[in-house]
């Protein structure tokens, strides 16, 4: 299954690649007043779908523009062939495609490939976090060192918590910032390179796989309240540990 989802993210990129170098933002179309769709959305998806399919074709799928297929299956693949669209749009390369299973609700594989990056991150349930190849952990940080990012999902109260949530750390912690991308936030958390994402309202295509990353990396998923995260979560935060319980602190004093 690691195989086959490893070729999809690739040969999904490729494609992407080619889309991201010669997009035209005339060509984009919006979904709803904050989501953008691409023709590069649907090659992306259309390829994963297609290997999945092939390889597995009784297997759970759900995937950010085709939606859930509603088969019933303990094999349960969640998708998200763009991640960070509007980055996309714009010409920045802070984007990814995101590939999840689990198995019995529980997650046991992670897959964020960054074409532009060049970064292709890997998780197993108990064998580790990797990115292209190299085994990476959580970083140490906490305090006045932390970095946090944040995104939030479609709903306007989230949003608005989100941004809450922003302008708190901005004012009070060393820096808080969204890079765009849930996916790669996460991979970044996974690798080491800020201590945290929160995530209020998330999407669960954007965040499977790097939820896996984290945890095989060292770190720490929650909700909002404080409970370990599962597939049916509405929040989220992930976090190297040292970090988290000043989030669910920030979160407590702005709800």
């Amino acid at each position: 299954m690691k195989d086959v989802a490893v070729s999809a993210a690739k040969k999904a990129g490729k494609v992407l690649l080619q889309e991201y170098w010669r997009f035209n933002r005339n060509d984009a179309r919006f979904k709803s007043p904050h989501e953008i769709l691409t023709r590069a959305d649907l090659l992306s998806e259309e390829i994963i779908l297609k290997e999945i399919k092939k390889n597995f074709p009784h297997h759970h799928i759900l995937a950010e523009e085709s939606g859930d297929n509603k088969v019933e299956s303990e094999y349960f693949w969640i998708i998200d062939p763009l991640d960070g669209t509007t980055n996309f749009f714009m010409r920045n390369p802070l984007w990814a495609i995101s590939i999840g299973l689990a198995y019995r609700d529980d997650l046991i594989l992670g897959i964020i490939y960054a074409p532009v990056l060049g970064e292709l991150f890997i998780a197993e349930k108990d064998r580790a976090a990797f990115l292209n190849g190299q085994k990476i952990k959580v970083s140490d940080f906490s305090g006045e060192k932390a970095l946090q990012l944040f995104c939030y999902g479609r709903d306007e109260k989230k949003r608005a918590l989100a941004v809450k949530y922003f302008s708190y750390q901005k004012m009070h912690g060393f820096d808080c910032r969204q890079l765009g991308s849930a996916a790669l936030e996460l991979a970044f958390t996974a690798a080491g390179r800020v201590e945290s994402i929160a995530m209020p309202g998330a999407n669960l295509y954007d965040i499977a796989a790097g939820i896996l990353l984290t945890r095989e990396a060292g770190g720490r998923v929650t909700d909002l309240r404080n409970k370990e995260w599962r597939l049916d979560s509405p929040d989220m935060i992930a976090s190297n540990g040292k970090a988290h319980k000043e989030i669910l602190e920030v979160f407590s004093k702005i709800s």
